[in-house]
């Protein structure tokens, strides 16, 4: 006699019992409306990443024509991966491009990354050529294994735990003064670089001196303010989706300063149309579209930027493969996911799911697609299978035929989302130890040099670089010393997976290269 599961016996349905069956609903201790719950709740907790990732793109935000065509890219890169997670991995796990990364990509077309000042689709060809080259590595990585171990694993456990935990942090700072920036609360200040806007001057204030075009009120900020301010209350009492419901409060607010543009969901905007059919045609077109970039100026590179790419696919990569791992542990943990040995379920097809997902991510033109750790709100209201990631999936498909309504979202209320990113990612901060000044130096590095010196590239390899050049030396004094004393004989403790990255830096940072 068969065997059927309490859900089967519920709804008796053929189709909801296969349903139940394939994702192993009852199994784990669920139901299937316990799982389409989750699945809402993890989309409204991450769908901020359908205008903050083209708004990470353009400072223009919406002014600029190819941001419908990044929108489009984000939720296809974000339905791809996030269904990845739900058939092969079957876990409650969504993906989409991921914040940090977005923000490289950003600084490479706006000319941050000094080889790659030219034109927008020749800089955003070569941000999506080494996007889809790093996650072919990643998946190489995952694939290729030592005795049972993959390489992947290997670099991980290779870097020091204290720069590990660092580069979150690091990262979590350079969001929030991306977002600071974006809302015009950090502008530039003519005697000490940086400073707060004045909010007792009405007036446009300038940004950026080197574009003086580039100019905000007040009310941008009071925007970011307040959008952050509901966030955190919300989250403080527990609401689901706090952070887009402080993005769609912000954009409220931002309708009397005139910070909010009506105009986008009455579609007299331009660029911006209700007319699905239109968006996707120029998503697809030669002109704005992003579709495919990857494969057509992104092979020619820059002169005098080889090095500059293989360190940017470099960080790329290890950031990707930092941040899945993190998060994945995390959510698992949270949900009881995980095996006798303390490792997610099927853990190795997570990976596959995360690499693949940023291969095709970048072939869509969009940024390096990972797991979110948004995936953990699911997971808190019930969600244990892949049906909840199944769920958020179709919901950021639906999320297209809405596309005036994210882009009416000002970039300084959706970089409410991004400083309060930051302040989440902060709490990591707690995990560094700062204990041994071997260790100590190179995590605060890689903590303050990445929004200091705007480079979470940069922020790594100072942070490497500083380690292994302490460590070093420190050995070598210790080894003097035990030779003369024989008290407490030092341990060699840098990998020579560190050793190889941090050669890699210094080719980055002090040797000169020019392709002709």
């Amino acid at each position: 006699m068969e065997n059927k599961t309490p859900e089967c016996q519920e709804v008796k349905t053929n189709k909801t019992c296969k349903l139940d069956k394939f994702f192993g609903v009852t199994e784990r201790g669920s139901t299937i409306r316990t799982e389409i719950v989750a699945g809402i709740v993890t989309f409204l907790a991450m769908c901020y990443i359908l205008t903050v990732n083209p708004n990470q793109f353009f400072y223009a935000g919406t002014a600029a024509p190819q941001w419908t065509s990044v929108f489009i890219a984000t939720a296809f890169g974000a339905i791809v991966g996030t269904l990845l997670m739900a058939f092969l991995a079957k876990l409650p796990l969504a993906q989409a491009p991921g914040m940090g990364l977005n923000s490289l990509v950003g600084s490479i077309i706006g000319g941050g990354v000094g080889a790659f000042a030219y034109s927008f689709e020749f800089s955003l060809a070569n941000a999506m050529f080494m996007v889809l080259i790093s996650g072919v590595l990643f998946l190489a990585l995952s694939i290729i294994s030592i005795k049972g171990v993959s390489l992947r694993q290997k670099i991980f456990e290779g870097i020091p735990a204290a720069i590990r935990t660092a580069i979150p942090v690091g990262i979590g700072l350079f969001i929030a003064y991306i977002g600071f920036q974006n809302a015009g609360f950090i502008i530039t200040n003519g005697y000490t670089q940086v400073g707060v806007i004045d909010l007792t001057n009405w007036q446009p204030q300038i940004v950026n001196w080197a574009k003086d075009f580039l100019t905000v009120t007040p009310a941008n900020a009071i925007v970011l303010l307040s959008g952050l301010f509901v966030i955190a209350i919300l989250d403080y009492l527990k609401v689901k989706g706090a952070v887009i419901i402080g993005i769609l409060a912000a954009t409220i607010i931002g309708i009397p300063f005139g910070v909010t543009d009506l105009g986008v969901v009455q579609g007299t905007t331009d660029g911006i149309s209700w007319n699905f059919i239109d968006n996707f045609k120029n998503y697809f077109s030669a002109e704005n579209g992003v579709f495919g970039l990857a494969f057509t100026e992104g092979w020619k590179l820059p002169a005098g930027s080889i090095m500059t790419v293989i360190m940017l696919i470099i960080t790329f990569c290890m950031i990707d493969m930092f941040d899945t791992m993190g998060t994945c542990v995390g959510c698992c943990s949270a949900a009881g996911l995980m095996d006798e040995k303390g490792v997610p379920l099927n853990y190795n097809k997570i990976m596959y799911a995360d690499s693949i997902a940023t291969c095709t991510g970048a072939v869509f033109g969009t940024s390096t697609v990972t797991t979110f750790v948004e995936s953990g709100a699911g997971i808190a209201t019930g969600g244990k299978t892949g049906l909840t990631a199944l769920v958020t999936a179709i919901l950021f498909f639906l999320a297209i035929f809405a596309l005036p309504v994210f882009a009416m979202i000002p970039s300084a209320a959706a970089a409410s989302a991004l400083v309060y990113v930051g302040v989440l990612m902060m709490k990591g901060i707690k995990n560094v130890d700062f204990s041994d000044i071997r260790t100590a130096v190179p995590a605060f590095f890689a903590i303050a040099i990445m929004p200091l010196g705007y480079s979470i590239t940069k922020g790594i390899g100072w942070a490497i670089l500083s380690y292994v050049v302490i460590s070093i030396v420190c050995y070598v004094i210790d080894a003097i010393k035990y030779a003369i004393t024989k008290k407490e004989k030092p341990v060699w403790e840098v990998s020579i997976v560190t050793i190889v990255i941090a050669l890699l830096f210094v080719v980055y940072f002090f040797v000169p290269t020019v392709i002709k």
